[in-house]
């Protein structure tokens, strides 16, 4: 590890690099890709592990493989905490509008990752509470508000630098505040909802609540994906070493993901619903 850790002198600098790096490209990206295709696919960019991947990363180049093994272990209860956040932000966005739902939601992913900060528990255990959380969250979103598809205006020329600096503004306080923090609750908190907090807000803003569904639904769906990129990190980075494991852990991210929407396509077939009358035929579209 001696090489290793020349490379990496200031661990803290590195790690706050590429999170600055990657998390306001992931924003960006995921932004224009909704524009294009629609928000379920953002909400699927959002759920690859573009920022807790190189973060696992650097801490099994930091801290050796058994470390990271356990932070990703961590990592699948703080996406259950990740749930609670989308659940929560969705309902009382409805009421409270963007501020109070970022406020509500991100009340609700500390409670629910300190409750999980001090457990230890098999990376198995933790996947099958991950995807029973992504699996029960869509039936407890808000009912569909019955709103119609209006044609949007155009989007101001800030909407999307405004994101990217929203983004690097709150990775760089959620960085600061996690100083000192231990091995298993900093992996608890890995998945803390950056990216979803921003592009959420905005998709409530500039485009209203019938958007903001489609793109946690897109969200929720490409979650077992994150999910199987931890696992997989968990079980393989010990035996295999960093850079297999964290290239089988993305092919099978990608591939967990392309399984939930054919799973999603093929009830939508057969049993139609009217997209007019529920968000949940938006999401399996």
């Amino acid at each position: 590890m001696a090489g290793v850790r020349g490379r990496w002198d200031d661990p803290n600098v590195d790690l706050l690099a590429v999170k600055l790096t990657l998390a306001p490209a992931l924003v960006v990206c995921s932004s224009l890709a909704g524009r294009r295709w629609g928000h379920q696919v953002a909400g699927l960019l959002v759920a690859l592990p573009l920022v807790a991947g190189p973060i696992l990363l650097i801490t099994e180049l930091e801290h050796g493989a058994h470390f990271a093994a356990g932070a990703a272990a961590a990592s699948l209860l703080g996406l259950v905490a990740l749930v609670s956040f989308v659940v929560v932000f969705a309902h009382v966005a409805r009421r409270a509008g963007w501020l109070g739902a970022v406020l509500a939601g991100w009340a609700a992913f500390i409670a629910v990752a300190l409750a999980f900060g001090q457990a230890s528990i098999p990376a198995g255990f933790g996947l099958a509470l991950a995807a029973g959380a992504f699996a029960l969250a869509p039936r407890l979103l808000p009912a569909d508000p019955h709103e119609p598809d209006l044609a949007l205006a155009e989007l101001p020329a800030w909407d999307l630098p405004a994101r990217a600096v929203a983004t690097a503004l709150l990775v760089l306080g959620l960085t600061g505040a996690a100083a000192g923090l231990g091995p298993r609750l900093t992996g608890v908190l890995t998945p803390f909802p950056v990216s979803n907090t921003v592009l959420a807000a905005f998709v409530l803003v500039l485009e209203g609540p019938v958007q903001l569904d489609d793109f946690f639904r897109g969200f929720l769906r490409g979650g077992y994906g994150f999910a199987a990129f931890c696992f997989l990190v968990a079980v393989l980075v010990i035996p295999l070493g960093a850079l297999a494991a964290f290239v089988i852990a993305l092919c099978g991210a990608l591939l967990a993901q392309a399984i939930a929407r054919a799973i999603a396509r093929a009830r939508h077939r057969r049993a139609p619903v009217a997209p007019s009358t529920t968000g949940e035929a938006r999401a399996n579209r």
